[in-house]
């Protein structure tokens, strides 16, 4: 036993001197300057106490649970009963026995990869402690009976954040991981974690900013968003892309496609071997792409009724002008895809037919049930989100990622803490986080406009529950056909809510579930072999009855997307070059807008 705790200490490195005394110093010295920005910027925009809006929500919950006693002593009673066998069992184990565990992660729990979590009796105690304690919180916040969905949906949110935020993979002694990490370096990865701190402090001006990727890798137009084209048209709120033919002839309908401005739109062109744009091209598509500018205060007043003007019908009538085409195929992402319906349902109004086909990816138009999103969403929080942007004329870029990132807090957030900051490493290149990063602002009257009356009042999948730009929207009088592609795991457009359009559009509608979430389920292409989808001709009501009857398929939805489209007119012509058209070529893909960075 003595040799085996003298090779345990030979591995064992002490912090260099050197090393402490100069990281500290920095830490002084770049420390006053974070404090100092960081009050600078309170004294501008004090910080509300509850931001969030949680605590009326937590106080509700509790009244509820004491108003039944017997209850929340019945759940005591079963955790403790489960700790106890987790003792006793743990003392199984040090004595030679293998029990079984009383509790395992979910499948797919990546905190727990690393082996000392079962192999090590101690850590295994540690990991079925959470994991009990896990269970016990959000089964009881759950059980509190008489709460409004809402209030419910709150609770149990903010109940699962704090969860995650406990977990033992997140401090320095209770993960075994970090704990190796740190005897062999003698605590430099320590140190070198509390400088990636500072930086990423630094970054958001004394709010944390987590670094997910090397974006030193990157650079928009040479290694990420390459698609070869040239923008054909601009105005206030986007650019026109056009892309380079990759085929003699295409198809004689060019194809249009509308991001989210929440986002860029170079999701769709991350790289030549994922990127959709590139890809449909090959299929024979005069592809355009909107790339929304990143709004500043100059474009405070622009509204979601300027978007479907300068947006989608200025799009249509610069088609026209660049290829002498009156009629298009249409694409809209997420809340591009509410734009697109939004816009349809105006031009039925209007007698105006020149979109043939609508493509909706994860797109919402029933905002009922809008997944955990609705969490942000109620009377208190809206204000104050638009007192912020009342003062700075847009929604900061910041403010709507670390939204997301929330819905995915273990893999958006903790994760990063732990490599960043307790494994002391610097994060990998990865072209989507560097995507995820790259965010966006939303100017204030827009957005204040899409939350309130979309997500709040559910007013869009009202007919005539809105009107924009004189004319009553009614999504009933889309009659254009239409294929929906979603999501199974989507965590911010729910797949059985995007479902609900297929019971409103007029037209005929092909719907398509994908495997994985929001991005990954889309951006599949066909070379990946990854995850399947499911077919289904048949349009029940309700979302489950069209999951039980679909047809399980392997692979990238891609293709059948091809041979819905092309099934609608195949006609083909010589293929169109960029700038040699009715426009001329402003400058190469992907443009300038996309290039001007939140922070900017």
């Amino acid at each position: 036993m003595t040799e085996n705790r003298d090779d345990d200490a030979h591995d064992i490195r002490l912090p260099d001197p050197a090393l402490v005394s100069r990281t500290m110093a920095e830490v002084a010295e770049r420390s006053q300057r974070i404090v100092a920005d960081f009050m600078r910027r309170q004294a501008e925009e004090p910080a509300k106490a509850d931001p969030f809006n949680i605590s009326a929500a937590f106080m509700e919950m509790t009244a509820r649970l004491m108003a039944n006693p017997a209850r929340l002593m019945q759940a005591q009673f079963g955790f403790w009963q489960d700790y106890m066998t987790l003792w006793s069992n743990t003392a199984r184990r040090m004595m030679g026995g293998e029990p079984d565990p009383v509790i395992q992660e979910p499948r797919g729990d990546r905190r727990f990869r690393d082996d000392a979590w079962r192999e090590n009796e101690v850590f295994d105690f540690v990991r079925q402690s959470y994991l009990l304690a896990a269970r016990y919180f959000t089964s009881t916040v759950n059980s509190a009976e008489g709460l409004d969905p809402k209030t419910a949906q709150k609770v149990d949110f903010y109940t699962r954040q704090f969860v995650d935020a406990m977990s033992p993979s997140n401090f320095v002694m209770t993960n075994p991981e970090v704990l190796r990490r740190t005897a062999s370096t003698g605590g430099a990865n320590l140190l070198k974690g509390l400088s990636n701190l500072l930086s990423d402090l630094e970054r958001g001006k004394g709010r944390l900013r987590i670094r997910m990727t090397d974006d030193s890798k990157f650079r928009v137009g040479e290694n990420i968003a390459v698609t070869p084209g040239q923008v054909v048209f601009e105005n206030d709120l986007m650019q026109l892309i056009q892309y380079n033919p990759t085929t003699e002839t295409v198809l004689k309908r060019p194809l249009v496609i509308f991001p989210p401005w929440i986002n860029k739109f170079y999701i769709l062109d991350l790289r030549p071997s994922n990127s959709f744009i590139r890809w449909a091209t090959e299929q024979g598509h005069t592809v355009f792409v909107a790339s929304w500018v990143n709004p500043d205060e100059r474009l405070t007043e622009k509204g979601f009724d300027d978007y479907m003007r300068e947006g989608v019908l200025a799009a249509l009538d610069a088609i026209e002008a660049a290829t002498g085409e009156k009629q298009v195929n249409a694409i809209g992402y997420c809340l591009g895809g509410t734009l697109l319906a939004t816009t349809l349902a105006h031009m039925a109004a209007k007698r105006d037919n020149r979109i043939k086909s609508a493509t909706y990816f994860v797109t919402l138009t029933d905002f009922e049930q809008p997944g955990e999103l609705g969490v942000f969403i109620d009377e208190e929080q809206l204000s104050a989100l638009e007192g912020r942007m009342e003062k700075r004329g847009f929604l900061d870029g910041s403010e709507m990622a670390t939204t997301f990132n929330m819905l995915r807090a273990n893999d958006l957030i903790w994760s990063f803490v732990v490599n960043n900051y307790l494994m002391g490493q610097d994060p990998f290149p990865f072209d989507l986080l560097y995507w995820n990063d790259d965010s966006t602002r939303m100017p204030a009257r827009m957005h204040s406009f899409y939350l309130r009356r979309m997500y709040q009042q559910n007013d869009l999948v009202k007919p005539g529950g809105i009107d924009l730009l004189g004319t009553p929207i009614d999504l009933r009088k889309v009659k254009v056909p239409s294929y929906l592609i979603s999501t199974r795991e989507d965590h911010i457009a729910p797949w059985k809510s995007t479902y609900r359009a297929t019971q409103v559009y007029g037209g005929p509608v092909r719907f398509v579930l994908a495997a994985s979430g929001h991005i990954a389920g889309v951006v599949n292409p066909p070379s990946s072999g990854k995850y399947s989808h499911w077919v289904n001709e048949n349009l029940p009501a309700e979302p489950d009855a069209w999951l039980e009857g679909a047809t399980e398929l392997a692979g990238s939805w891609w293709p059948d997307w091809q041979r819905w489209i092309s099934g609608l007119d195949d006609t083909r012509v010589p293929a169109r070059i960029p700038g040699e058209g009715g426009l001329k070529a402003i400058e190469p893909a992907p443009g300038r807008y996309v290039r001007v960075m939140a922070s900017d």
